[in-house]
C-alpha cells in the first residue's frame, strides 16, 4: 500500500465524522485491510468496498457518495494522475446533510510526519442555522413559511410537578401504614419494608400573549409558537390580548394558526390595536384564574412591554398573578437587541414580580425556552436575562 494512502483513508474517515457519519476505529482498520487487497485502480471498486465498510444507515449512502466523490477526485497530470489529492493541498469538502442545509468541511495542515497526524477543521453552515438566529421582524414570506415549519416540529416537553398523591415504589420513604398491613401475615413482625414515592405530572402551562399594534410584526411567529406548545403539552393554556382578554385555547389545539390567522383575528375584536396590560391580566385573574390556575402552572407573558394603562394596576396584578403560579416568565421580542432596556412603564412595573425575564425574537430564543422549561430551571434570586 502506498506511503500517502493511508494518511489519506484516515482523513477520509475523518470528513465522514465530520459530515455527520457514525464512523468506528474498528471499521477504519477494516478498511485499511481491504484497501489493501482492492487497490485502487479501480474507483468504483474502492466506492464499494469503503461505503460497505463505513456506511451503516441508507440515508448516509447519498452523503458518503457526495463525500466520496469530492475527496478523491482527480487532478491535473502534474500530479502523476492518482484518484487521490496530493499532499499539501488544501481541499474542500462540501456534503448535504439534509436538504436545504449544506455542511462544511475545511482540511487543515493535511502534511503529516511519523509523529504527527493528520489535522482536520470542520465547520459547518446552513440556511437552517442562519433562519434560526433571524429576527421575526426581518424573515421574508418564504422564511416565515420555513420558520413556521421549523415551530411546528419544535417538541414541547414540560418539567414535572410533584403531587400529594402516593404510589409504591422501590425507592422512596417507608410506607408506614402499608408495613402495618404487610406484617399482619408474619405475627407482626415488620419483615418486608415498602416504600412509597410522589406521584409526578407534567406541570401545566398557561400563556397570555400581546397582540397589539407594537407586537404586529411577531404576531404571527409568536402565534406558531403558542399553536404548537398548546398541541403538544396535555395541560396548555392560551389567551390573547390587547385592551381586552380573550382565551385562544381551542383555536390553538385545532391547529387554527397553521392554516391562517383570520379566523383569530375575527375572533380578536381588539387585535392590533392599544395596549392595556393591567385590566388584561385583572380580567384574567378575576374571571379565568381559578379555572386555569390549579396545580400551580408555569405563565408566560409574551409582550413588549408598551401599555397605556395604569402601571400601579399593572404591578398590583403582577403581584396577584404571580401568588398562584410556579415560575411567572415574561418574553419581550425587543430583548433580542443589545441595545434594549426596559425603561416603559408597564415593563418596569411588571418587572419587580418576574422569575425570568427572556427574549423571544427568533427561533433560537424559542428553542432555548423549550429546553429551558423542560429543565425545570428558576432564578428566584432576581431577574435572569438571557439574550
Amino acid at each position: 500500500m502506498s506511503h500517502a494512502l493511508v494518511p489519506n483513508l484516515l482523513l477520509f474517515g475523518r470528513v465522514l465524522r465530520g459530515a455527520g457519519l457514525e464512523v468506528h476505529p474498528g471499521r477504519m482498520l477494516d478498511a485499511l485491510t481491504a484497501v489493501e487487497y482492492v487497490g485502487i485502480r479501480s474507483r468504483q471498486d474502492l466506492r464499494a468496498t469503503l461505503c460497505a465498510l463505513l456506511v451503516h444507515r441508507r440515508e448516509d449512502v447519498r452523503l458518503f457518495d457526495d463525500a466520496f466523490d469530492l475527496f478523491w477526485r482527480s487532478h491535473d497530470a502534474g500530479e502523476g494522475g492518482l484518484p487521490l489529492f496530493a499532499l499539501g493541498e488544501r481541499p474542500r469538502v462540501v456534503a448535504k446533510r439534509v436538504s436545504a442545509a449544506d455542511v462544511g468541511l475545511e482540511i487543515h495542515d493535511v502534511t503529516s510526519s511519523d509523529d504527527e497526524t493528520p489535522r482536520l477543521t470542520a465547520g459547518a453552515y446552513s440556511d437552517s442555522e442562519v433562519l434560526r438566529s433571524k429576527d421575526f421582524a426581518e424573515l421574508t414570506d418564504d422564511e416565515v413559511r420555513r420558520a413556521e415549519a421549523l415551530l411546528a416540529d419544535m417538541g414541547w416537553r414540560l418539567g414535572t410537578r410533584r403531587t400529594r398523591r402516593w404510589r409504591r415504589g422501590t425507592r422512596g420513604s417507608v410506607d408506614i401504614r402499608h408495613i402495618a398491613r404487610v406484617s399482619l401475615k408474619y405475627g407482626g413482625e415488620p419483615i418486608e419494608l415498602p416504600r412509597r414515592q410522589r406521584v409526578e405530572k407534567p406541570r401545566p402551562i398557561v400563556a397570555l400573549c400581546d397582540v397589539s399594534g407594537s407586537m404586529e410584526r411577531y404576531s404571527r411567529m409568536l402565534l406558531q409558537f403558542l399553536c404548537g406548545m398548546v398541541r403538544g403539552t396535555a395541560r396548555a393554556e392560551s389567551f390573547l390580548f390587547a385592551t381586552r382578554l380573550t382565551r385562544v385555547t381551542w383555536h390553538m389545539s385545532q391547529g387554527r394558526a397553521q392554516r391562517g390567522m383570520s379566523a383569530l383575528v375575527r375572533t380578536v375584536q381588539d387585535w392590533g390595536g392599544g395596549t392595556r396590560i393591567g385590566e388584561s391580566l385583572r380580567a384574567f385573574n378575576v374571571h379565568w384564574a381559578r379555572r386555569v390556575m390549579r396545580s400551580e402552572p408555569i405563565v408566560l407573558i409574551v409582550s413588549d412591554g408598551w401599555d397605556r394603562g395604569d402601571p400601579e394596576l399593572v404591578a398590583r396584578e403582577m403581584a396577584r398573578l404571580r401568588r398562584r403560579c410556579d415560575r411567572l416568565i415574561w418574553l419581550n421580542p425587543l430583548l433580542g437587541s443589545a441595545s434594549y432596556e426596559p425603561l416603559t412603564r408597564g415593563m418596569l412595573a411588571a418587572l419587580d414580580h418576574v422569575d425570568e425575564f427572556l427574549p423571544a425574537h427568533n427561533l433560537a430564543s424559542l428553542e432555548q425556552l423549550a429546553v429551558h422549561l423542560f429543565a425545570g430551571r428558576v432564578f428566584r434570586a432576581g431577574i435572569h436575562r438571557a439574550v
